[in-house]
């Protein structure tokens, strides 16, 4: 009876040194509280009281990750998978990227011309390489497909 108070306080310091560094997601603090050994079942009320009190908050964490990849030059499909690895099933990204770029579209064009040079003709292996890369950023290929229409860009 004694040790479980004690090892609440424990829990809620690590998670408070956790929050001071940067916003986490509950799924997050879970996540590392197990791998320091403490149980699933122990932590999740301390989270939970954490989160009334505004020191945890799963909103404030997806809109900082997402706003933090999104400057990062991430797409939608990245961004959405990630929050959903970090326990955000649920979340408007598309507020979020109205914020930072206007749009998924003006962001897939920023982080093309960053890259890349503005070659009308590209040899097929070249255009192969360049989807893939922007693929791997989580760009989709209709959008991807749209950006080099926009820019008249063909290949050999």
């Amino acid at each position: 009876m004694i040790e479980e108070p004690q090892v609440a306080k424990e829990i809620q310091e690590i998670c408070l040194r956790l929050l001071a560094r940067r916003e986490h997601s509950q799924q997050e603090l879970l996540n590392k509280l197990a791998l320091r050994g403490f149980d699933r079942d122990d932590a999740q009320p301390v989270i939970d009281e954490l989160a009334e009190q505004g020191w945890q908050d799963d909103l404030r964490y997806a809109e900082n990750y997402a706003r933090f990849r999104i400057q990062k030059g991430y797409g939608p499909i990245r961004v959405g998978y990630e929050l959903k690895q970090n326990g955000i099933a649920v979340f408007d990204l598309e507020g979020v990227v109205q914020e930072e770029a206007g749009s998924w579209m003006a962001l897939l064009e920023q982080v093309y011309s960053k890259k890349y040079t503005d070659d009308a003709v590209l040899a097929r292996n070249e255009w192969a390489k360049r989807s893939r890369f922007l693929l791997h950023r989580g760009f989709s290929g209709a959008m991807i497909s749209a950006l080099f229409d926009q820019l008249n860009i063909r290949f050999l």
